[in-house]
């Protein structure tokens, strides 16, 4: 059985209009024991929505959600046994980063050596030893992140919610801090629902990703799974950046299917199930690409340095939309004007739908 399921979930609310707009639409999601689950989708698409339903300051319209088997529609948040890591991390000011860390036990009632105690095991944790003593304006914003992460877990909560909390941290510390995440979930072995919707963290940390649009999840998947073998078009353009090829089939052989689009650009895909004349929407994405002295002719319009990595735009010669290449930097790496032919392995193209 699941640690955490969810069912039907349904939420609305008001518009300014006087409309009713479904945030949450039929969502059905199960989550594992030390398992890290993240809700991605652009804003609107109901992950927050969803997040803050399972911690109880969202009440369901319909549907139901289950922790550990029992229905959590009756409990407050503060009786649920969840915590929640917000993105403004949210402590207090005037209290020292022991108290912050130790507050709900402080409310709670226990003893000052227990909490004592508890704090310092929760600070280790998240390697903050030593700095109980500071106020949060005396801490890096790494640092005040980490203190949020240590209050949330002191409590033992049997899932840790986390809504954005990287967003505030610059690309390098918060590169880092998704490394530290997964750790230190690995460590606690306790399930984490992560919100975001940068597609880099997503597929970082995540055990299963879920995409979510509309209210609706439109794929779970590990991120190989929904990087590799999207479900559908939105799901192909949002996670990580993609070619898309509209094409008829004109020959099947071996295995393969020679196919082309309006424009004459000739490719070749797995078969599958195809047929002669059939439509098909083929997604490749940049990587899948490489310089080569044979493969599709095309001229670089525009080259972007990434460092080790140049990101090429490329117009194919029969025309058509230009495709997106990641190439290696070096000295002999195309200028913009530059021919260049594009080979790849047919067994990378990934068939969508019918177009």
């Amino acid at each position: 059985m699941a640690l955490l399921e969810i069912r039907k979930a349904r939420r609305e609310f008001i518009t300014p209009e006087g409309g009713r707009l479904a945030a949450l639409d039929g969502v059905d999601l199960d989550v594992a024991a030390n398992e890290f689950v993240t809700l991605l989708g652009p804003s609107g698409c109901g992950k927050t929505t969803l997040l803050r339903s399972i911690s109880g300051f969202e009440t369901l319209d319909a549907g139901t959600i289950r922790l550990d088997g029992a229905d959590l529609s009756a409990l407050p948040p503060f009786r649920r046994p969840v915590n929640t890591v917000f993105q403004s991390y949210a402590l207090f000011g005037h209290m020292t980063v022991a108290r912050n860390v130790g507050y709900a036990l402080e409310v709670r009632g226990e003893d000052r050596q227990a909490r004592s105690r508890a704090v310092g095991e929760a600070l280790e944790k998240v390697g903050l030893t030593g700095m109980g003593a500071r106020k949060p304006s005396q801490l890096s914003g790494g640092q005040r992140q980490r203190v949020a992460l240590a209050r949330a877990i002191i409590g033992q909560p049997r899932i840790l919610l986390l809504d954005e909390p990287l967003s505030a941290l610059d690309r390098n510390l918060r590169q880092q801090m998704q490394i530290e995440l997964k750790t230190l979930q690995h460590t606690l072995g306790i399930a984490f629902v992560f919100v975001t919707h940068d597609q880099e963290e997503a597929l970082t940390m995540s055990d299963r990703i879920v995409v979510m649009r509309a209210g609706q999840i439109e794929q779970i998947g590990t991120p190989r799974t929904i990087y590799r073998q999207p479900k559908n078009r939105f799901v192909a353009e949002f996670i990580g950046e993609t070619n898309l090829f509209s094409l008829t089939i004109d020959q099947i052989d071996a295995g393969l299917a020679h196919a082309r689009t309006a424009e004459g650009l000739q490719l070749r895909l797995p078969a599958g199930g195809a047929k002669v004349g059939d439509k098909a929407l083929a997604v490749l994405r940049p990587s899948d690409f490489t310089l080569s002295d044979q493969g599709i002719a095309a001229t670089v319009t525009k080259a972007v340095y990434l460092g080790s990595d140049l990101y090429l735009f490329a117009q194919p010669a029969v025309g058509g939309p230009e495709i997106r290449v990641t190439a290696r930097d070096s000295a002999q790496a195309p200028q913009v004007g530059a021919v260049v032919h594009l080979a790849y392995d047919p067994a990378a193209a990934h068939v969508l739908e019918a177009a």
